[in-house]
C-alpha cells in the first residue's frame, strides 16, 4: 500500500494561500517600483523647470517658482506615499513569512511521517519473510522426517 499523508489537503490548501500571499508580495512591490517611478519623474520635471527658469523672461519667474513649489509638495506626497507603500510591502512579506514557515512545518511533518512508514513497511515485510522462511524451514524438515521414514519403512521391508 502506498504512503499517504492524512493531512495532504491541509498542505495544499496551505500551499495555496502561500502562493497567493506571494503574489499579494509581488504586488505590494510592482506599487513600490510605480511610486519610485513617480518620484524620478517629478524630480526630472523640477530639473527641468529649473533649467527653462534660467532662460525665461523675468516675468514669468514669479509662475515657474509657483509650479516648482507645487512639484516640491508633490514630491513630499510621493514620498510619503512610497513610505507607506514599503510599509505594506513589509507587513505582507511578513506575512509571507509565517505561511512559507506553516508549510514547511507541515512538509516536515510529512517526510518524518514518510519516514516511519518506511520504517513500519520494512518491518512488515521483514516478518513476513521471517515467516515464510520458518514456514519453509518446518516444510524441509517435515519432507526430511518422511523421507527418512520412507527410507526406514524400505530397509525394513528389505
Amino acid at each position: 500500500m502506498p504512503f499517504r499523508y492524512r493531512l495532504q489537503k491541509i498542505l495544499e490548501i496551505r500551499i495555496r494561500k502561500k502562493e497567493e500571499q506571494l503574489q499579494v508580495v509581488i504586488k505590494a512591490q510592482e506599487e513600490v517600483n510605480r511610486i519610485e517611478l513617480l518620484i524620478i519623474e517629478n524630480l526630472k520635471q523640477i530639473e527641468t523647470l529649473n533649467q527653462q527658469r534660467k532662460t525665461a523672461e523675468p516675468m514669468m519667474f514669479e509662475y515657474y517658482d509657483n509650479f516648482v513649489k507645487h512639484l516640491w509638495k508633490e514630491d513630499e506626497r510621493l514620498q510619503q506615499e512610497k513610505q507607506e507603500a514599503i510599509d505594506n510591502l513589509n507587513k505582507e512579506k511578513d506575512i509571507l513569512k509565517i505561511k512559507e514557515q506553516e508549510v514547511n512545518v507541515l512538509e516536515k511533518h510529512k517526510e518524518n511521517q514518510r519516514e516511519i512508514y518506511i520504517k513500519e513497511e520494512k518491518a512488515r515485510e521483514l516478518k513476513e519473510l521471517n515467516e515464510i522462511g520458518s514456514q519453509k524451514f518446518f516444510i524441509r524438515k517435515r519432507e526430511q522426517q518422511e523421507e527418512q521414514e520412507l527410507l526406514e519403512l524400505l530397509e525394513k521391508q528389505e
